[in-house]
């Protein structure tokens, strides 16, 4: 069950996400010609042209929903609790998200310049993730795939425990009703 949550979660970002891209595609068509001789409208977020999409009005308003969830109407209590939630926010997408592009899009969204996938909404790819696909684009030998995956492994396993400690510290300062919400909101287990 927990599972299929995190599945869907993934997949609905991940849709966000290549809608978001294709946007932008969209509209940095020949400096925004539509073809027909007439330039597109900008709008923001979600508007005409799609082109203002900011990861950080997105995190925003998530920590905003969080906010509003979790029951924090006064700011000192809500300042005092909000880098823990973020905190939990940043090691739930490296551990759940690190690679989920590669599943709806290809190998990495900024070009291939040796950059990997950096950021945005499904975090950043680690040196290791980028070793495995790399052997496994090269069809490389069984040994060395074997070996670079137990290395992913043991980078995915620290990225766990450190996601683990964070929802501990979160969880140490909720209250057992914002505790389920918490976990209704995936933010802890």
């Amino acid at each position: 069950m927990k599972l299929n949550r995190v599945i869907t979660m993934c997949a609905m970002a991940a849709t966000l996400a290549i809608s978001a891209t294709s946007l932008l595609a969209q509209d940095n068509n020949n400096g925004g010609d539509n073809g027909g001789g007439q330039r597109r409208q900008r709008g923001g977020p979600g508007g005409p042209g799609g082109g203002n999409w900011d990861p950080a009005q997105m995190q925003q308003r998530m920590l905003e929903r969080v906010q509003e969830q979790l029951g924090f109407t006064n700011d000192t209590e809500w300042d005092a609790v909000k880098p823990l939630v973020l905190k939990v926010m940043e090691a739930r997408r490296d551990v759940g998200f690190g690679g989920m592009g590669r599943m709806f899009g290809g190998r990495n969204r900024g070009g291939d310049q040796g950059g990997g996938n950096r950021g945005g909404m499904f975090g950043q790819t680690s040196p290791e993730q980028e070793a495995l696909q790399k052997a496994i684009d090269d069809n490389a030998p069984a040994s060395q795939i074997k070996d670079l995956l137990a290395r992913y492994k043991a980078t995915q396993k620290v990225k766990q425990a450190k996601l683990e400690a964070a929802q501990a510290d979160l969880k140490k300062i909720l209250t057992a009703k914002q505790e389920a919400q918490a976990y209704l909101l995936q933010l802890v287990n």
